[in-house]
């Protein structure tokens, strides 16, 4: 270690002599004070002798400012003469960049409501755990209740609800489901009809939509059974085509017809793949309506009809609905029609819809003179304003 750092200051042989005032030396960068000068200096206690230096040498003047890895850790006061009110171990100081000064005492508490191990001891504030860090829980129930409702209602169920029995009492209450469902604008049609269950209620709302697939043949014959495809076979016509009606909805555009023979086709709806699962299906029953809207030419007579089944997952109907087929005659106002039908209180077990329409005309002429059909809907849940 002696020969070390003998090697990083040097000390001269035959030194100038001592008669030079002793001038106080800030060392530069480039240059360094004749040795005459600094040897002269007295020594200050608090720097130590570095092996293979005399006594008078001093590397603080040396070095004038500068940090150097191999230094004491000393506090810059202490070097330069003054009383030093802290003194630290005189341990080498590993080589490295300078870490920034800490911010005060009082910057840190106003920045985090937890102390910081830099803060000083003599400060009267006790300094706290990581394990004695505020809650979320800590929070007023309605606050709570505020955040759950911008959470969405499976992360809620799923994950949130779990998690505490606090989380689950406020989960469960009517209050918060009544706010989801006001914040989503899901209201019931009629305002003096009560709400057994807001959480359903928000669930089947969320969930209702047309559950038939391409209904106004918008994509052609995709998401359709061709059942049966006689005559010419089925077609797609755009609004008015040789029907020559406008449609009710001006969103319609296109509709399905038929032929000479009967033409018949069909979709089966999967509710769990549809966001129904079975427990929602056989304990709340909700409201399934069907709609349909059929028409004929105004020079050709015809005959529609129309069927949906509720299956079980064994494809065992549940529930039918199949009107007789619905006649019109030649030269009718073949303007457009609509039915519809509500299965209420069906047997649970529901987990498939199987629904089915078309026609044939009645004078058998070739092309297609049968009736044309669109729009058809099936919903899940009350109706909503």
């Amino acid at each position: 270690m002696g020969n070390h750092f003998a090697a990083l200051f040097p000390c001269p042989s035959s030194p100038s002599s001592p008669s030079s005032p002793p001038t106080r030396l800030g060392g530069g960068r480039d240059s360094a004070p004749p040795w005459s000068a600094l040897k002269s200096l007295p020594r200050e206690k608090s720097e130590p002798v570095l092996p293979g230096c005399s006594r008078g040498f001093s590397p603080s003047l040396y070095l004038g400012s500068r940090r150097h890895p191999w230094l004491p850790a000393a506090r810059d006061a202490s070097i330069r003469g003054g009383r030093a009110e802290e003194r630290r171990s005189r341990c080498w100081r590993p080589a490295g960049p300078r870490q920034p000064d800490a911010p005060p005492s009082s910057a840190l508490h106003r920045l985090s409501p937890l102390r910081s191990p830099l803060l000083s001891s003599a400060d009267p504030q006790p300094a706290l755990s990581v394990g004695t860090m505020a809650s979320i829980n800590e929070l007023p129930s309605n606050i709570l209740l505020e955040l759950f409702s911008l959470i969405p209602a499976r992360e809620l169920l799923l994950h949130c609800r779990p998690v505490c029995s606090l989380w689950r009492d406020l989960i469960d209450l009517v209050s918060l489901w009544k706010l989801k469902c006001q914040r989503e604008g899901f209201m019931p049609k009629k305002w003096g009809q009560p709400v057994s269950d807001w959480k359903v209620f928000y669930f089947l709302c969320s969930l209702r939509r047309n559950l038939i697939r391409n209904p106004c043949a918008e994509e052609g014959f995709e998401f359709w059974t061709l059942d049966v495809n006689g005559g010419d076979e089925w077609k797609v016509e755009d609004l008015p085509g040789d029907h020559r009606r406008v449609f009710p909805n001006s969103h319609v555009k296109k509709y399905f017809v038929t032929s000479y023979y009967t033409c018949l086709k069909s979709q089966l709806v999967d509710l769990k793949a549809e966001g129904y699962w079975e427990e929602l299906m056989d304990r709340t029953r909700p409201d399934i309506v069907v709609k349909d809207w059929f028409a004929a030419r105004q020079d050709c007579g015809c005959k529609y009809q129309v069927c949906v089944q509720l299956l079980s997952s064994g494809h065992v109907p549940l529930g039918t609905f199949q009107p007789d087929p619905v006649a019109i005659q030649q030269w009718s106002d073949a303007k457009w029609r609509e039915v519809s039908h509500t299965f209420s209180n069906y047997p649970p077990g529901v987990r498939y819809i199987w629904f089915q329409h078309g026609g044939v005309d009645t004078h058998y002429w070739a092309g297609w003179y049968g009736p044309r059909v669109t729009n058809s809907s099936i919903t899940i849940g009350p109706e909503l304003t």
